[in-house]
């Protein structure tokens, strides 16, 4: 299970996608500084998500992988931005939304694993969208909703654009035949199934947990530990999970000392945009490759967006991180480790 950390897997053209992805970021990212509306920059890092999907699959069959991924994140972001205003419409105080939100995003987390799997998108599962949702849900001073959704939608087509981009390029084009529609059988519909239900079960009880622990502890951001819950439900192996689960808690924590170095500089905005990209670049690059490698560019990737449109104390969003990423994880593998368990305590069971 060690040994998954030091190994590297082999390249599948990563740096052509990575490239499409750190572009898809840059471009609008540094759209929004140049006119002077950062507030924005969390729809357009979500809506560029959209290009991580369909990564080495003929450009028909990306772009059609890629316009639903980004329908999805749009639907998303549009839920969080309505459910963020339903609290503030009703009055609600602090603790109240925060309990909305854990479980309005449980309700995303099953939701959304159900149609990444009916549409058999890649990477499956809906850890981006549980990302994307209580992040945006989180934001205490809401932007008007036709400007986030704008930027969303800007970006979103212009990660199409760049996904299909090569066919300019007559050796890269491929040939432009139009995709099967996705038919799950009937046991890969019953897996969908039981897997939704573990992203629900993960998401929901690393939620309550880090939205607990925070009260008690005094520390926020309870939707980090919902995403790293689900992490180790993605595998083919329960060694496999389970590896992912300790793989995400050692890459954060070396990510954190990445990010440390890095607000030590105290980057100017322009070059916060560069360090984003680049971190987007180096996590596309490594994630289908090497787990924790990946993670350490995640880290300040996801941070550092974060302080964009919610500035904070830098050494309290470093411990929420590692705090909250260690309670999730701890979740994920048991729901992961939990079927097995009781599987074993059934056959121990004498029989009537």
């Amino acid at each position: 299970m060690l040994s998954e950390m030091f190994t590297m897997g082999p390249g599948k053209n990563d740096h052509q996608v990575a490239l499409r992805c750190a572009v898809g970021v840059f471009v609008p990212l540094v759209t929004l500084l140049l006119l002077d509306r950062l507030d924005l920059a969390v729809f357009a890092s979500f809506g560029a998500f959209t290009g991580i999907y369909g990564r080495n699959e003929p450009h028909a069959k990306r772009f059609v992988l890629q316009l639903r991924a980004g329908l999805l994140m749009m639907l998303v972001m549009l839920l969080a931005v309505l459910t963020a205003r339903t609290g503030e419409a009703f009055a609600l105080t602090a603790p109240g939304t925060t309990w909305i939100q854990v479980l309005a995003t449980t309700v995303v987390a099953g939701g959304c694993s159900l149609i990444v799997a009916r549409w058999r998108l890649r990477p499956a599962g809906s850890l981006f969208h549980i990302f994307a949702f209580a992040a945006i849900a989180s934001i205490p001073n809401q932007p008007p909703l036709w400007q986030g959704m704008l930027v969303a939608v800007l970006t979103v087509a212009l990660s199409l654009l760049i996904g299909i981009s090569a066919r300019v390029v007559r050796s890269h084009r491929m040939p432009w035949v139009r995709p099967k529609r996705p038919r799950l059988t009937p046991g890969e519909t019953r897996a969908a199934r039981l897997e939704a239900v573990g992203y629900v079960v993960a998401a929901g009880v690393a939620g309550t947990l880090g939205t607990v622990a925070g009260e008690w502890l005094g520390f926020g951001h309870n939707y980090w530990a919902m995403v790293a819950a689900v992490v180790p439900l993605v595998g083919h192996s329960t060694r496999h999970r389970v590896s992912r689960g300790l793989q995400r808690i050692v890459g954060t924590a070396v990510g954190l000392v990445l990010l440390a170095g890095i607000l030590l500089l105290r980057p100017a905005p322009w070059q916060t945009v560069l360090v984003i990209a680049a971190c987007q670049f180096g996590a596309e690059m490594f994630i289908a490759r090497q787990y924790v490698l990946a993670q350490i560019f995640v880290t300040p990737l996801a941070l550092i967006s974060t302080l964009l449109v919610a500035p904070s104390s830098p050494a309290l969003l470093l411990r929420d991180r590692i705090v909250e990423t260690v309670i999730g994880a701890a979740v994920g593998v048991a729901v992961v480790l939990a079927p097995t368990a009781w599987r074993r305590l059934r056959a121990r069971q004498p029989a009537p």
